[in-house]
């Protein structure tokens, strides 16, 4: 089953003195581009926490951040009284004046307020990492809802295209007479006599220059390789993308052998529909 890289996850945890909210968001991307914003304190989970993105969500620009908004009391700031303490004596030896005016200056200059590093509560991270957990959960799901559209858009197309397939194979017989006559009214208005067995031989060797069958084949192998894929247990959007370039591939080269006005303008339409998919596909995990 195919997964998008689009996707959101969010978890929200109200603890005693702070809510922590989570959130992971996701946009496509060639590889893994993980990035983390958190409190500093928590950073020694980082190493833990990029893992299992990791091997959760495999590809896709992520980012991740953890939000922490104190609600009870508790501060991490203090006011550094030795700092102060020193600052106010040294004010007294300048000049005279006020204690609480010396006080209001001290505690503007530099260090006056002491920030204490919060050490992780091992009991209130086992409840961030059930958040994180719910937020991966939630990405998960919402990739794979955003996929069933993308699928759904996949198979039409592919069968527009297969569809378009069943004209080329009515047009190509009406083709190749197309081409017979359009060289033997060339011929005909130069008027010259030629050899007809030469005439033949010609026309045979041109036609097979212009023969689309190994293309017709490989092409309708490959519309079919690729719903196979979509059927797929594991998403796998680089494959898809492969699979898109050999269609495109054999689109093309049909085209160019064309030769032939009507079987053109299928073609282009065969076109039209393999940019789309070209487009979605860039988005599957």
């Amino acid at each position: 089953m195919i997964q998008s890289m689009t996707g959101y996850g969010k978890a929200v945890l109200q603890l005693p003195t702070k809510k922590i909210t989570i959130e992971v968001k996701s946009l496509n991307s060639k590889n893994l581009d993980l990035n983390t914003r958190m409190p500093s304190y928590y950073r020694e989970k980082e190493l833990g926490i990029r893992k299992l993105l990791a091997s959760s969500l495999v590809r896709g620009k992520v980012d991740f951040s953890i939000y922490v908004e104190i609600t009870g009391e508790e501060t991490q700031t203090v006011i550094n009284q030795q700092v102060i303490g020193g600052y106010i004596k040294e004010l007294k030896e300048l000049s005279e004046g006020d204690e609480i005016h010396f006080l209001e200056i001290a505690m503007r200059l530099p260090d006056a307020l002491q920030t204490i590093r919060e050490e992780i509560d091992e009991s209130e991270w086992e409840k961030i990492s059930i958040g994180i957990d719910t937020a991966i959960q939630e990405i998960v799901q919402y990739r794979k809802d955003e996929a069933h559209s993308l699928e759904a858009d996949f198979r039409e197309r592919i069968q527009n295209i297969q569809g378009f397939l069943v004209e080329i194979e009515k047009l190509d017989k009406e083709r190749l007479n197309h081409v017979k006559d359009r060289l033997r009214k060339a011929i005909d208005e130069l008027k010259i006599t030629i050899d007809e067995n030469r005439f033949e031989q010609e026309l045979i060797y041109y036609l097979e220059k212009l023969d689309i069958n190994e293309e017709k084949v490989r092409l309708a192998n490959h519309l079919d390789y690729f719903l196979e894929e979509l059927n797929n247990e594991k998403s796998d959007g680089k494959k898809l993308g492969f699979i898109v370039q050999e269609i495109g591939r054999e689109i093309n080269t049909t085209g160019s052998k064309s030769n032939y006005a009507t079987m053109q303008q299928v073609v282009v339409q065969m076109k039209n529909e393999l940019e789309k998919i070209k487009e979605q596909v860039l988005n599957i995990l």
